[in-house]
């Protein structure tokens, strides 16, 4: 479990194939390894990994890529020289700055248009149909392992806000028009879509999808 607020930001030194999987090397000097070991969990641009192997002294760890993983992320795109955002796992004494995140990439999204406001940078991201529905303003989505409240949210289309500081901490400010980014939606929004659903199920309407309608019946939305 992870929170969304990025501790570092690496640099992939070397890929390695290991049949259809992949083995990654990544140095993050600014990441503190004192507390990690072997088997620990840190997320790379949003998608948790496994520590295999670390060089404390080198600031260098190692983590394989699955072919599953490589097939519905972007980390597939990544090559030696990028540059990736870092988040150790969540500890029982962690703040929660941002959001629970759960490293499991829920699908890809591609930035379609990029302006500057002020200080500020506002991005517009093109999200799959199928997670859409996932997606509220003000709501809390996930980027590459940032977590980012969503400014507004028009068909497939979702507007983010980005602080300096974020710019600044995160690769974010290194995005282009045609980007495509891992994207995990608010786990809340999911467990709410399977608490609905099965109570749907259990009164025998095995054909219901979540909608305004299923939300008023339950509550959630006023009439």
């Amino acid at each position: 479990m992870f929170t969304g607020i990025i501790q570092a930001v690496g640099t992939i030194t070397a890929w390695q194939n290991l049949g259809q999987d992949k083995r990654m090397t990544v140095s993050a000097p600014k990441l503190d390894f004192a507390d990690m070991q072997k088997g620990d969990s840190i997320a790379v641009n949003g998608v948790c990994l496994t520590v295999i192997q670390f060089q404390q002294d080198k600031h260098t760890f190692m983590a394989d890529v699955s072919v599953e993983t490589l097939t519905h992320t972007s980390l597939k795109q990544l090559s030696q020289g990028s540059l990736v955002n870092l988040e150790k796992a969540l500890t029982l004494s962690s703040r929660l700055g941002g959001h629970f995140v759960s490293g499991h990439v829920d699908g890809i999204a591609e930035l379609v248009n990029k302006t500057q406001l002020s200080k500020c940078v506002k991005l517009d991201f093109n999200a799959p149909k199928t997670l859409v529905k996932y997606i509220a303003k003000k709501g809390s989505v996930c980027i590459d392992g940032v977590s980012l409240t969503v400014n507004q949210i028009q068909g497939q289309l979702f507007s983010l806000n980005i602080v300096p500081h974020t710019l600044e901490q995160t690769i974010i400010a290194e995005y282009q028009i045609g980007q495509v980014v891992n994207l995990e939606v608010d786990m809340i929004a999911r467990y709410l879509e399977k608490l609905l659903l099965g109570r749907t199920l259990e009164s025998a309407q095995p054909q219901a999808t979540l909608s305004t309608e299923l939300l008023q019946q339950h509550g959630f939305i006023q009439s």
